[in-house]
């Protein structure tokens, strides 16, 4: 077996992928390709086998210097149409099986006939064969920057990849120079050849554009950098905050003070260069509820600042903040100093001072506000109340009997009585019977002892004693029941004020645009859960957000079930408590919901594309059935001529004759021609093969079909050439021709072509009627004639289909009006190399 039989067996074992590396261009000709085939050079100076299965050098000489040395795969031939076109050798790499191969330009489409569509279907192959892969891609052709990029630079590119692809590169390495460098490289000639320089200076490498081409790479790259930390990260369990990018939580309670904090924060952020977050803490203690009016400004001074909101649940808001700081890696918190009185927080230290003892690594900025030391909390919570109260109910009686002892002298045993009612009242008061009852029987046991004759002995000796202990034993109990019902009620009163917060937030999700995933991953970060899914009964998963969602109901930690168990909300990570469970049913139905509405939007689409195909149709039959009409009975009537036998034509009549039939057959062909392209247009199988194209021949095959009219055609197209489909061009510039002849009876009609950067502009004009104002795009529509009732002009199916064939093209098509009359019509495509 051979040295690389040997290596491609060892790389196809279980387990053995290979490793895809790119080279990020911010723009072409940055030199992504030289710095690929330097990191080829670099590899086989460490005995590394690399092979060069394609590398496109554009005729740029150092860099076709640099494939010097590296074994160069021979391509694929594909045969199309009539033409060989070398494609990517996809069958030879997996035979030879090196070790990395050299796929230049990841964004490329492959000629039909080929393996894959895609070249970076080709490149999966390599890297599920065990190969690693060294790649080169621009920045333009990110599938989510090409709508940006579109509008920075003003032009369409076609052909992208999936970020996914690129993210799950092992590198990626992007490939910059600054904009004035780039413009002189271009200069100098080192990227295009001297003719298109120029055009290309004043367009795409204007300074502006490349400057934002630059930027757009940068941030792309710095934002998967950052998944990629968050990712090692929570793969380790760490915790602790690494300062590797500046980030500022702001918490908010949605109160007056919270547009200050939100500003402040902004300030501080702004300063240092990092990203802002909004968090705010639902509780469940009544302490932070705020209405959804006041969230919903906080939330839009959040959004006009450029911070995202984020909302968690926890009762305990120091811990719930410092855990979601922690767990998006923030360098810096802001909070608000305390609305409580200076009172308040000598009993209770208060959230601030909590924050900053345990904030760690994490920098906290205090901020003060016109709001701070406006109000009192409570000592409410139950886990403090109870352990209190057993304090209390021993504490406080033995004090108050030690104080009593004090002023024994001045005092009968009915004042004496009344004080150990007040200790009593007081623990009753903290809540709880046990404790209440414990404080009675003491208080009872120390006024019986200390103070009732006869003294320090437990003998009850007097009926009033006796009473007096019952009395203690039924105050204490009853106060504290009414204090424990009290408590019940707020508990309930704050966990509905919890509850309806959250559905506030969910419904406020929805009705601001959220779709599906976004609702979920709403709830994921509300609850802190690893995963949450909505699944469907027979469907398995319907939509997931976090990382393993369940896939079943048995393997979730929470699930509820809506739709009479059709679908059911599961959510992955810590348990959530009963009391969230009516929260979640309302958000799952929520989601069956936006599940529903999908559907029957997806239905509605349906039916409307079926009632307009419907009325395409009978708009079709109507106009077919009057232009067909017309050329038969002309050719009917002209064939029944020559057949009667009751009139002798003349030689000349007979070929008058003759000519309208034959006149009448090319109508015919034409309206048929235009029926069938216009139906595969609507049926989206127009499949275009690009390839060099010379616009002269194309416009002298396509003028063949006028007639006697050519002579009017004045043609200046040089020797122009374009990247398009022959045969579709060829039926767009017979459409435009032909439209030109019907149009105008009279008159020069003028074809002619010129370059515009890397853009080839081929205009057909003519000097008839033109168009009305306003009508430049509905021409481009089927069954339009512009208001002509001649019946011979046909159902105005031809420049719809010539915008349908030049968009399939990559190409546009307009209207102008024509100098002195007339109406020119623009096709523009891309020029060929």
């Amino acid at each position: 077996m051979s040295m690389h039989a040997d290596a491609a067996a060892e790389r196809t074992t279980p387990g053995g992928r290979g490793e895809l590396r790119i080279y990020l261009g911010a723009a072409p000709g940055v030199g992504k390709t030289f710095a690929m085939l330097g990191e080829a050079h670099r590899r086989q100076s460490r005995g590394c086998d690399v092979v060069a299965g394609v590398v496109e050098t554009h005729g740029r000489i150092r860099t076709a210097e640099m494939l010097d040395g590296i074994a160069i795969l021979p391509p694929r031939t594909v045969d199309y149409r009539g033409a060989s076109v070398p494609e990517l050798d996809v069958d030879g790499v997996l035979a030879r099986m090196p070790e990395v191969v050299l796929v230049d330009e990841l964004a490329h489409t492959n000629t039909p006939g080929s393996r894959n569509a895609k070249r970076w279907q080709d490149v999966e192959e390599f890297l599920a064969a065990g190969i690693d892969v060294v790649s080169t891609l621009n920045v333009q052709h990110l599938e989510s920057l090409n709508d940006v990029v579109q509008r920075i630079t003003g032009v369409v590119q076609r052909e992208t990849v999936p970020d996914a692809i690129v993210r799950a590169a092992a590198q990626v390495e992007l490939v910059d120079i600054t904009p004035e460098a780039l413009r002189r490289r271009l200069s100098h000639g080192n990227v295009y050849a001297p003719e298109k320089i120029d055009a290309a200076l004043s367009n795409f490498f204007r300074r502006g554009n490349l400057t934002a081409l630059r930027e757009l790479a940068l941030l792309w790259l710095a934002d998967q950098v950052d998944a990629a930390l968050a990712r090692y990260r929570a793969d380790n369990a760490i915790k602790d905050t690494w300062e590797a990018r500046e980030r500022l939580v702001v918490a908010v309670t949605g109160g007056p003070e919270s547009e200050t904090l939100l500003r402040r924060a902004s300030r501080i952020a702004a300063k240092s260069s990092a990203e802002l977050m909004v968090l705010h803490v639902v509780r469940g203690d009544g302490l932070s509820g705020v209405s959804a009016s006041h969230m919903g400004k906080v939330r839009t001074l959040a959004t006009a600042l450029g911070a995202s909101v984020h909302s968690v649940v926890g009762d305990d808001v120091p811990v719930t903040l410092l855990e979601f700081a922690r767990g998006v890696n923030a360098t810096q918190l802001v909070i608000g100093t305390s609305r409580r009185s200076r009172w308040a927080r000598a009993v209770d230290e208060g959230i601030g001072s909590t924050v900053v003892q345990n904030s760690g690594a994490i920098d906290v900025h205090m901020v003060t506000h016109d709001h701070a030391s406006t109000g009192v909390r409570r000592l409410s919570s139950p886990t403090v109340r109870r352990p209190v109260a057993w304090i209390a109910a021993l504490a406080v009686p033995a004090v108050a009997a030690g104080l009593i002892s004090l002023v024994d002298d001045l005092l009968d045993l009915g004042g004496e009585s009344a004080l150990f009612f007040i200790v009593v009242l007081a623990v009753s008061l903290l809540g709880g019977v046990a404790p209440a009852i414990l404080s009675a029987l003491f208080s009872a046991l120390l006024l019986n002892f200390l103070f009732t004759e006869p003294r320090y002995s437990l003998t009850i000796a007097e009926p009033d004693n006796f009473v007096t202990t019952v009395v203690l034993l039924v105050v204490a109990v009853a106060v504290a029941v009414l204090v424990d019902a009290a408590a019940r009620r707020a508990r309930d009163a704050r966990s509905a004020s919890q509850q309806a917060e959250l559905l506030a937030l969910f419904a406020g999700s929805v009705l601001r645009g959220a779709d599906l995933p976004g609702l979920l991953e709403r709830v994921r970060e509300t609850y802190g859960q690893r995963a949450v899914a909505v699944l469907r009964s027979g469907h398995g998963v319907v939509s997931a957000v976090g990382e393993n969602p369940p896939t079943s109901v048995d393997d979730a930690d929470t699930a509820v079930e809506v739709g009479d168990e059709e679908y059911a909300l599961v959510l992955a990570g810590q348990r959530t408590r009963a009391t969230d469970r009516r929260v979640l049913t309302a958000v799952a139905n929520q989601a069956v919901g936006l599940i529903r509405q999908s559907e029957l939007a997806a239905e509605a689409s349906t039916a409307a594309a079926a009632v307009e195909s419907d009325t395409l149709r009978r708009a079709l039959l109507s106009a077919v059935g009057h232009d067909l009409r017309t050329p038969l009975a002309a050719v009917k009537a002209a064939a029944s001529s020559l057949r009667s036998e009751d009139v002798t034509f003349s030689p000349e009549d007979t070929a008058e004759l003759l000519a309208t039939i034959e006149e009448s057959a090319d109508q015919l062909t034409a309206l048929v021609e235009n029926l069938l392209d216009s139906s595969r247009l609507a049926a989206g199988v127009v499949r275009p093969v690009s390839a060099r194209v010379f616009l002269d021949e194309v416009v002298h095959r396509a003028s063949a079909s006028v007639g006697p009219a050519r002579s009017r055609l004045q043609v200046e197209v040089g020797d122009l050439s374009v990247l398009a489909d022959e045969g579709l061009l060829e039926r767009v510039v017979a459409n435009l021709i032909d439209n030109a002849v019907r149009y105008a009876p009279h008159g020069e009609i003028r074809v002619s072509a010129r370059v515009d950067d890397d853009r080839v502009r081929l205009a057909v004009a003519d000097h008839g009627p033109g168009i009305a104002d306003g009508s430049e795009e509905t021409v481009f529509d089927a069954f339009q004639r512009l208001g002509d009732r001649d019946t011979t002009t046909g159902v105005g199916l031809g420049l719809s289909v010539v915008r349908g064939f030049v968009e399939a093209m990559h190409g546009t098509v307009s209207t102008q009006r024509t100098v002195g009359g007339g109406l020119t019509v623009t096709v523009d495509l891309p020029a060929a190399s």
